[in-house]
């Protein structure tokens, strides 16, 4: 009983974590980088916006789906 429940939460987890990670915005500044123009005020203050949340959250995500892979792979045993 236990196992179903945490493979249905792992499931949802790993379609959580990839849905997360496929809306975030790309790494990439472009030319913008070598001169030093895209540090602006919105790119200093990312923690506080809605990227810098999706961020905190698909790192939570990716904790506990790396976590749940752990227990299902010693109560596997």
């Amino acid at each position: 009983m236990l196992r179903t429940i945490l493979t249905i939460l792992f499931i949802l987890v790993s379609v959580a974590l990839s849905i997360l990670v496929l809306m975030q915005e790309g790494k990439t500044q472009g030319l913008g980088a070598i001169s030093g123009a895209a540090e602006t005020y919105w790119g200093k203050n990312k923690g506080r916006s809605m990227e810098g949340a999706l961020v905190k959250i698909s790192t939570t995500l990716a904790v506990l789906f790396i976590v749940l892979a752990l227990i299902l792979n010693i109560a596997r045993i």
